[in-house]
């Protein structure tokens, strides 16, 4: 694109909002911004007020990705502008000062974003300023996909055979090939790093970055690598933690790096190349599709957020027991392949999805701790937190949630570790202390005879700990918690 930088506060120009649309590509807001043919402003404000505080892994990963999205802006000849603060004092601010003939910004679906998107375009109504949404963030917009009786679905299946019946999501949107842009000097804007994102004392993050390269470019290297390595094997390679077999496109689709609609053409067009990528591309458009499916719910029930999406499970006799929390969030149950998955969100700021289904329901079944306490520390220390997904995925390893499994469905964590990791190749990694136990015992080293333990250097309660919970009891436990309850409601 060339691009002609102009100045000058009384030009009429339009504004790009960006939120979590942090890409050139296909973002149909900046391209209808750069279609009408004024100059036009990027913007990114960073609005902490009356919304969850982001989580520490998040907020390298938003750092990080902003100035990637500052690089391809400047390869452009534009500026990202950056203000810290309420979006409506910016806004209104900016408006005094320049000539906003628009502005333009991509949709989002929590209760909080669409009641600011609402408030943007009230008070800007009355001046004249056209506030144009768009969307990108999902496959199909939630108010298109409901049930004939014009009611949104609560279990999944349905819901994706209706999606389906749509054939496919929209088609990307290309960025204008040409454009002008308007920079500003204004004293409102502030610098990237004056917003705090990054950890200082101490910097934990040195296992993240090994990890990803947020950004627009990591996002296509990320999903070409994955179209390259593993989308053949997908539906069965997905489920082997030890496995490169995942996209691990979660945080470049939740800070909008890359759209999911982009993706799901992008892998259509993998399998016209290579058709025996089929099976593997059908499994992975379906978890694109379970993505939507959570915003899809967090639209229809924003609740949820705090409250049991089955209100019988208001009635759960939840424990507290700050010990045994602990011992999860370190990985030090005794249960080598729930430690390491929290190990390795610890180290990586991400978790092997399997994986989490494992640790997840060992916390709110074999520990009875309440989901929420599972779903803060996922929010503060997963690079792809999303309050949707997020939501979504604890409410339903609880039983409480939308489609949820039932809840005498629990994972056995040793024979999950047995099937998916027979090796123990994903435990070596990170739980090393294991490392020289033989595959037959490094599942349940507490059933180790005392020569493998010391040969191996492991020493139970000192290098290692024993189970918190033995697994039969906690599990009858659950049970007996499970048929307490009210019965649901047909």
């Amino acid at each position: 694109m060339t691009s002609k930088p102009t100045t000058g506060p009384k030009e009429p120009i339009a504004l790009v909002w960006f939120r979590r649309d942090l890409r050139v590509n296909d973002n149909s807001a900046l391209h209808s911004a750069l279609e009408t043919g004024l100059p036009v402003m990027a913007l990114y404000i960073h609005d902490q007020q009356g919304v969850r505080e982001i989580g520490g892994a998040s907020a390298w990963w938003l750092h990080h990705s902003l100035h990637a999205l500052e690089c391809e802006l400047g390869k452009l000849g534009s500026t990202l502008h950056i203000a810290n603060g309420s979006t409506e004092d910016v806004l209104k601010e900016l408006s005094t000062v320049h000539k906003i003939a628009e502005i333009y910004m991509s949709r989002s679906y929590d209760s909080d974003a669409a009641l600011l998107e609402q408030q943007v375009h009230d008070t800007f109504a009355s001046q004249q300023i056209s506030v144009r949404r768009f969307a990108g963030a999902l496959l199909f917009e939630p108010e298109l996909i409901h049930r004939d009786n014009g009611q949104p679905y609560k279990v999944f299946t349905p819901f994706y055979k209706r999606c389906m019946s749509h054939l496919s999501p929209g088609r990307a949107t290309a960025t204008a090939q040409d454009g002008l842009w308007f920079s500003s000097d204004n004293p409102l804007f502030v610098s990237l790093d004056s917003l705090g994102l990054l950890p200082l004392k101490p910097d934990w993050s040195a296992g993240i970055a090994r990890e990803w390269t947020p950004g627009e470019q990591g996002a296509q290297e990320r999903l070409e690598e994955f179209i390259e390595r593993g989308l053949i094997n997908y539906k069965l390679g997905r489920d082997i933690p030890a496995e490169d077999g995942t996209s691990m496109l979660s945080p470049h689709l939740h800070y909008g790096e890359i759209s999911p609609r982009a993706v799901w053409h992008r892998i259509e067009q993998a399998v016209d190349d290579l058709p025996h990528r089929k099976e593997g591309a059908t499994a992975f458009l379906r978890e694109l599709v379970w993505r939507d499916f959570a915003h899809y719910l967090l639209h229809n029930w924003p609740e949820m957020v705090d409250q049991r999406f089955r209100p019988e499970f208001n009635a759960f006799p939840w424990l507290e027991n700050k010990a045994q929390l602990r011992a999860w969030q370190r990985g030090q149950t005794g249960y080598p392949l729930v430690d390491a998955g929290m190990r390795q969100l610890w180290q990586t700021g991400w978790m092997h999805n399997r994986v989490r289904m494992v640790v997840a329901s060992f916390l709110v079944k074999h520990l009875l701790q309440h989901w929420q306490h599972g779903e803060r520390w996922f929010w503060d220390t997963l690079v792809d937190a999303d309050q949707a997904n997020n939501t979504a995925s604890w409410q339903w390893a609880a039983g409480s949630g939308a489609d949820a499994a039932p809840y005498f469905r629990i994972f056995n964590p040793t024979l999950q570790s047995t099937r998916f990791d027979p090796q123990g190749d994903y435990i070596r990694c990170y739980v090393p202390e294991l490392s020289a136990l033989p595959a037959k015992y490094i599942h349940e080293p507490h059933k180790a005879p005392d020569d493998v333990l010391s040969e191996a250097g492991v020493a139970l309660g000192e290098t290692y700990p024993h189970p918190i919970v033995d697994h039969k009891a906690a599990r009858e436990r659950a049970m007996a918690a499970f048929r307490g309850l009210p019965k649901r409601e047909k």
